[in-house]
């Protein structure tokens, strides 16, 4: 446990760039919430004990949701792009893309993605092609996805002189 901690201490440190999710990423969950608590009246008109159990089950429900949302944090570092994730240990983790990995990085925009500032990004990985993070809802995706890219310029015009010289 502790050779994880000092891992993500490792991945945090000098870290640029941190971004979490927007308030919109727990509008749904909360929602459904709503939704399944607008049943507790007649579960409890049925039995008591039965409506006062699934009202805490779904307040559980709603409050692990919440806090497993509100732990997801992306971040830069010199050696890539990182997403942590998890509230309780057997849930932590972190995962990402070495900056000699990144293909591309984008964002979907539109209409509510702008007028919210939420945006869904994506961040490729260039040999399997497949994305590596992908991630809905991100508070100022657009300026978590422009300063991947405006670093990745920065590394191929710092790269482009040394393959010259060759």
């Amino acid at each position: 446990m502790d050779q994880d901690i000092g891992y993500l201490q490792y991945l945090n440190n000098g870290a640029k760039d941190s971004y979490r999710l927007s308030w919109t990423a727990y509008v749904i969950p909360t929602l459904f919430v709503l939704f399944c608590w607008s049943f507790t009246a007649a579960i409890y008109d049925w039995k008591p004990w039965a409506g006062v159990a699934f009202f805490v089950f779904w307040l559980f429900v709603w409050i692990g949701g919440f806090l497993s949302r509100r732990a997801v944090k992306l971040y830069l570092n010199d050696q890539g792009i990182w997403v942590s994730v998890g509230i309780l240990p057997w849930t932590k983790g972190t995962n990402g893309v070495h900056w000699r990995d990144v293909d591309s990085a984008y964002f979907l925009p539109g209409f509510f993605a702008w007028a919210f500032k939420s945006y869904r990004i994506w961040v490729d990985h260039r040999f399997t092609k497949t994305r590596e993070i992908s991630l809905g809802s991100v508070a100022n995706g657009n300026r978590f996805v422009e300063a991947i890219n405006r670093r990745l310029m920065e590394r191929q015009r710092s790269e482009a002189p040394d393959a010259m010289e060759r």
